[in-house]
């Protein structure tokens, strides 16, 4: 047996895995908040119908409090005749002993009506309590369905930005630029390296030729500055 209840617990567990692997927490919500609608709509047409029937004991109540009313003045009505002799007086208790019983019934259904009456208002009021509380839980879960839908959002754009990064080769990304910076190093190097060999090849009379071109080139400039102090400045003449 002990076995057997193993294996079911393992069952069991890999069953639940497999549910809690599909189940989409978002969904399942929304679901839960139309259950909870379906509910209210239940709730209010069951409130409506228990309102009806409060209204109607209501009705029924002054109804029968009017029809005992009624049959007390009928009552009064046929003594008050009998008194004046329009109705034989054994005709008129008959008759208004008939009406009393009828106030009496009356008198008797009053009271089960107004225990109606009172059922059906308690009714109603725990009814409107139960709505009350509904349309606050329905409007406290959207808001919070709300909130966790934003979260879920941020909370998977931030996965995805979190996994790229992860998954960027740091490494493999500085070796690149250390083997970027070594071939450039490299160049700069050869082209100075060139450069050497270029003044290494010229002849002693390109030297010679460079250096009285730089001399003469000095001397020339220094001359025609010199020749420029010394001519006077002829005098404008005047008119």
């Amino acid at each position: 047996m002990g076995f057997f209840n193993r294996i079911l617990k393992i069952g069991e567990a890999n069953a639940n895995a497999a549910l809690d692997s599909i189940e989409d927490p978002v969904k399942m919500t929304d679901q839960g908040i139309r259950d909870m609608k379906v509910k209210l709509d239940e709730s209010i047409k069951a409130l409506a119908e228990v309102k009806a029937m409060a209204i109607r004991s209501k009705n029924e109540c002054n109804s029968l409090r009017n029809g005992m009313q009624e049959y007390e003045n009928k009552a009064i009505q046929l003594i008050k005749a009998a008194e004046t002799g329009k109705i034989a007086p054994a005709e008129a208790d008959r008759l208004a002993t008939s009406a009393l019983e009828k106030k009496e019934e009356n008198s008797r259904n009053l009271q089960v009506a107004l225990n109606n009456q009172k059922m059906y208002e308690g009714q109603v009021a725990k009814l409107d309590d139960v709505i009350g509380r509904l349309k606050q839980t329905i409007s406290k879960w959207e808001n919070e369905a709300k909130t966790l839908k934003a979260r879920s959002k941020v909370s998977d754009a931030t996965a995805t930005v979190n996994k790229q990064l992860a998954n960027i080769d740091a490494d493999g990304t500085v070796a690149m630029l250390e083997r970027m910076k070594t071939k450039v190093e490299e160049k700069e190097a050869l082209a100075e390296s060139y450069g050497d060999i270029a003044f290494e090849n010229r002849s002693i009379d390109d030297e010679i030729d460079s250096v009285l071109e730089s001399s003469s080139s000095n001397g020339s400039e220094a001359l025609a500055a010199l020749k420029a102090k010394l001519t006077p400045v002829t005098p404008p003449i005047q008119q």
